[in-house]
């Protein structure tokens, strides 16, 4: 999930906010990168408040930019909100870390029995493996088509990288962008790498990663990135020096009939253009014969501050935001899924990303290696940006990405 409205905050309200935030009996405040997400929250604190009709909740969001360091900053006052939405895995780590968040259990939040464990895991700390947040969304890496340019094109989307390759010269050919990816935004390069090669580096892969088994050496790898490099010539001309806003833009006006990225742009592209004709799918597999895989992860979480004045209410709120109740309307407000287990989704195109989930593999850079600096996301978003301007080898790249890394990950120190 992406945040657009930012909040502008100087050194002056940020004073307020730390003298502002004591809470008192029946009066919570939530912070949030996600201006955006007002209107719809305050439905679901209505929501709350049919059973809780004497809490008062107050919303305030930050630039989604600076919200870390703004929440940094509070909480190391002994103030800030009294329920947080935070980010998961190293995003969380830092604050979880520092003592900051109170733990959850299963005697204090019995809703935890909602998630599962690899849901959970975005919201732990890793070194005493005890929960800090209630789980709020997974998000899905794949393919958006623009199903009116395929249709006018009267093509129809790929399941094979050699059947995606001849539907992505078939568009050139009609002249349409087949690709509105571009790699100057250095996360949307991350994210057009796990996506694209998730297929070839197959189910197992990423847990070989995460137990020490294999590096970004491995000669799998390299040959993954190799197929990224035969895209180049279906990207928009110029596609080095494409942002991801310029990227969106040639998706939502039909110049591009495809954008490799997540199932957070659905709600987003809905806003811009409740007209657009939308699909998400799978990336391509190798072989007829190979899964396709999506790639998953979470995007934060809810989490109750360790010093709140009114640690009842934020509680209750925090166990509340992890009942099926919740996940419906949050799906159904949000368009975004709930990892609550039995949530309803209405929404035909996210019922088919949920179906999707079902043949994934974790975001592996996110997921495993966005704890210490260098984190794997930043090697890798540079080194891919060198490798598709032609810079550096596929061999190079997981080179650097392995060295970087081994700085901090034993299992990647050389012997």
């Amino acid at each position: 999930m992406r945040g657009s409205m930012l909040t502008k905050l100087g050194a002056g309200a940020l004073a307020g906010l730390l003298l502002a935030s004591a809470a008192s009996a029946g009066e919570l405040s939530f912070w949030t990168w996600r201006q955006e997400d007002k209107g719809q929250y305050q439905q679901l604190f209505q929501d709350f408040n049919k059973t809780s009709p004497d809490v008062r909740i107050g919303f305030e969001a930050f630039e989604p930019q600076s919200y870390q360091t703004v929440l940094s900053t509070a909480l190391a006052a002994g103030k800030g909100p009294d329920v947080i939405h935070v980010r998961a895995y190293g995003g969380l780590e830092q604050f979880a870390k520092a003592g900051y968040l109170a733990a959850l259990d299963p005697a204090s939040t019995p809703e935890l029995a909602n998630f599962t464990p690899s849901a959970l895991g975005s919201s732990s700390l890793r070194s005493d493996q005890r929960v800090y947040a209630i789980p709020f969304a997974s998000q899905t890496l794949g393919i958006l088509i623009n199903t009116e340019v395929l249709e006018k094109a009267n093509l129809k989307e790929a399941a094979t990288w050699d059947d995606f390759l001849k539907l992505a010269k078939a568009l050139k050919d009609k002249g349409v962008i087949p690709l509105a990816n571009g790699t100057a935004t250095a996360f949307m390069a991350e994210i057009l790498t796990q996506t694209m090669t998730a297929s070839f580096l197959g189910p197992d892969f990423p847990s070989e990663i995460a137990a020490g088994k294999a590096t970004f050496e491995d000669p799998r790898y390299a040959a993954a990135l190799q197929h990224l490099i035969e895209l180049k010539d279906y990207f928009p001309p110029g596609f080095t020096g494409i942002d991801y806003p310029t990227s969106q833009q040639l998706f939502l006006s039909g110049r591009a009939a495809m954008l490799v990225g997540g199932s957070f742009e659905i709600a987003n592209f809905r806003r811009q253009n409740p007209n657009l004709k939308i699909d998400f799918v799978a990336p391509p597999a190798p072989s007829a014969t190979a899964p396709r895989l999506v790639s998953l992860f979470y995007d934060g979480g809810y989490a109750v501050n360790a010093k709140t004045g009114n640690r009842e209410d934020a509680l209750k709120l925090v166990r509340f935001m992890g009942t099926k109740g919740f996940g419906d309307r949050f799906s159904a407000l949000l368009g975004n899924i709930s990892p609550i287990k039995g949530v309803a989704i209405q929404d035909p195109l996210l019922a088919k990303v949920a179906s999707l989930n079902q043949t994934s593999v974790p975001y592996i850079t996110l997921v495993y290696f966005r704890y210490q600096d260098p984190t794997g996301s930043t090697l890798l978003q540079g080194a891919v940006q060198k490798m598709m301007a032609g810079q550096v080898t596929p061999a190079d790249v997981g080179k650097e990405l392995t060295a970087g890394i081994a700085t901090y990950y034993e299992p990647f120190k050389k012997k």
